[in-house]
């Protein structure tokens, strides 16, 4: 299984941009598809995630700015980021699992990508 990030850029306080990530390989569904991102110095963080039901969970500091949403079709997760703000800044993971147990595949198998820049300027 592969996960291929891309989307991310050089932007500007208040500007948009939108994250997406496929996955390829034997695994055509997953239980859980998110976004992690890693600032400078700092520890992974989740930023967002849904379910194959449709759940969502958001880092309180991203909430009414980012969207999280799965195209089951194409295996496909994107993040769709408005108002960008300078501390969003940093390196976006997309991150996907398998099976696992409940709605939110707990001990399931994690797959992450390879990580996207995002970088926002005050």
């Amino acid at each position: 299984v592969q996960l291929q990030a891309s989307g991310g850029g050089l932007q500007q306080a208040g500007d948009s941009l939108r994250l997406s990530c496929t996955a390829s390989g034997v695994i055509t569904s997953f239980t859980v598809m998110g976004w992690y991102r890693q600032a400078p110095g700092k520890q992974r963080e989740l930023v967002a995630a849904r379910t194959s039901l449709g759940s969502t969970k958001y880092a309180d500091s991203v909430k009414g700015r980012f969207t999280i949403s799965r195209d089951h079709a194409k295996n496909a997760v994107y993040l769709q980021m408005n108002a960008l703000k300078p501390d969003d800044t940093g390196v976006y993971f997309c991150n996907a699992v398998h099976n696992g147990l409940g709605e939110w595949g707990e001990d399931g198998y994690l797959y992450w990508g390879q990580g996207t820049l995002v970088t926002v300027s005050s």
